[in-house]
């Protein structure tokens, strides 16, 4: 066998073999127990062990098994384009970061900041105006129209409303209004056009100018007199230019999700109608069925954007679309929303299994 040789020629014994257990501790500890004087003289006692790599009540097997989990939350994450939300993020140590966070908003899955949103939210819109209602047939195989009309059904619309659809730039929400409105009306008086329905009006609040004027088109094609059914106005959700409890109602599809704070298109909603005035939303939400979710999610991130790109030559603009829906709140935590927003009996609908919900609610 070798010489190991280290103060003096020594042959490498068995009882040096048990030793070598203790450099799974220490490689020193081992090496400096071969070096010591194999005389009369007893060996000095060996140094006290490392301290633990784990804390003492965390064994191994349980640190290995919070990595791979860590690990395998980290891969799920990659594999799927996700970010960590920030309240998933340690918060920021200095006074610039903390500042930087806490002005943070989504925009997708990104985080930008909040001035910056509206921007880039108009920028998409102003993109997909001219197909944004053929991508909407497209996307949902037409069935938008349908969930538009549960939406009316719903809001029951009454001769001599004032109502308020924001969002609705394209106009789809304030024609189905408007068409329910006179059917009521003509069934009622047997087609005679009374004076209440003449008094009903409709406001189109939107933000972005181009779907505006969309909407506008549409109307003059369909003869709707604007001057006296239809208001076609340039706003912002959260700073409605409408007096307090002016409206009957108020609806918006497709849009709540966009908004910068959520939590202030919500009250100016409430501010802005009446006592018994009736809250509507239609919203791409969150699909409740496990194994349609995941068909949702491939259809969702792979068709959606190649569509958009396709028709709108835009895949940027609906990969935002697809990734916002994913960042806006649960059916539940919505309905909170509106209740903490001072709506009572509220309630929420799930269509095709949660890919779109209406939620509703009353001031009283």
């Amino acid at each position: 066998m070798a010489q190991l040789s280290i103060h003096r020629p020594s042959p490498l014994n068995l009882s040096d073999l048990t030793r070598t257990s203790s450099c799974l501790v220490s490689p020193v500890l081992f090496f400096s127990e071969l070096a010591v004087d194999r005389g009369d003289d007893p060996p000095p006692p060996p140094p006290p062990p490392p301290p633990p790599l784990l804390p003492p009540r965390l064994s191994l097997n349980k640190g290995i098994g919070m990595a791979l989990r860590a690990a395998r939350r980290l891969a799920s994450c990659s594999r799927q384009g996700r970010l960590l939300l920030p309240s998933q993020a340690q918060a920021p140590c200095n006074p610039t970061a903390a500042f930087l966070h806490s002005h943070a908003t989504s925009f997708g899955y990104k985080q930008v900041r909040e001035e910056e949103k509206s921007r880039l939210v108009g920028n998409v819109f102003s993109s997909v105006a001219s197909s944004y209602d053929l991508m909407n047939d497209l996307m949902s195989v037409g069935l938008h129209r349908l969930w538009k009309d549960r939406l009316i059904s719903k809001l029951n619309p009454f001769p001599g409303m004032k109502h308020l659809d924001v969002a609705g730039g394209t106009g789809d929400v304030a024609f189905r209004v408007l068409e329910r409105v006179k059917s009521v009306s003509h069934r009622a008086m047997q087609g005679t056009l009374t004076d209440t329905e003449e008094d009903t009006h409709i406001y189109v609040c939107d933000i972005n100018p181009n779907m505006l004027n969309v909407g506008k088109k549409r109307a003059a094609e369909r003869g709707y007199n604007e001057e006296h059914c239809l208001s076609w106005i340039q706003g912002d959700a959260e700073a409605l230019s409408f007096e307090d409890g002016s409206m009957d109602g108020y609806t918006i599809a497709f849009g709540i999700r966009n908004v910068t704070h959520i939590e202030k298109a919500l009250s100016e909603a409430y501010r802005v109608l009446k006592r018994g005035g009736r809250f509507l939303c239609l919203e791409l939400s969150h699909v409740d069925v496990p194994v349609f979710k995941e068909i949702y999610d491939v259809y969702s991130f792979s068709v959606i954007p190649t569509m958009g790109e396709l028709v709108s030559g835009d895949r940027q603009s609906y990969q935002y679309l697809v990734e916002s829906i994913r960042r806006f709140p649960n059916q539940e935590k919505f309905a909170q929303m509106i209740q903490e927003a001072g709506f009572e009996r509220v309630e929420y609908e799930n269509l095709v299994g949660g890919v779109v919900a209406i939620h509703s609610g009353l001031k009283l």
